[in-house]
């Protein structure tokens, strides 16, 4: 099993979701996140002045079972791009172990509903 955790632009977010649904990812969690990033620059809109250098970011969080990461990773990746500076990051973990509170179930069965593969 792996986590897999992405920091994506927050216009981004809605294309993701539709990507990871597509890919029959259906569980994940999400946050608005901020951050600090490398490049610093002022931004002017409507005659203001705006730092640049907090941005705000969606941080998407799913476990998945080992035979869905790299599904998940291009699925993430295509829709998350951009191709310019910021597009973010995904970031994969190496998940020891799993348990379904409800069933005391262990492992890749706690991620997904057996019945439902039938």
């Amino acid at each position: 099993m792996k986590k897999i955790e992405a920091i994506i632009r927050k216009t981004k977010f809605e294309d993701v979701k539709e990507a990871l649904l597509a890919a029959d990812i259906e569980w994940f969690s999400y946050y608005d996140v901020r951050g600090e990033g490398k490049m610093r620059q002022a931004r002017i809109y409507r005659g203001v002045m705006y730092d640049t250098s907090c941005i705000e970011r969606v941080l998407i969080n799913v476990v998945v079972r080992d035979k869905n990461v790299e599904k998940t990773l291009s699925a993430i990746q295509q829709a998350a791009r951009t191709g310019e500076v910021g597009d973010g990051r995904i970031f994969v973990i190496p998940i020891e172990d799993a348990i379904r509170i409800r069933t005391a179930e262990r492992g890749d069965i706690a991620l997904y509903n057996a019945e439902q593969e039938k």
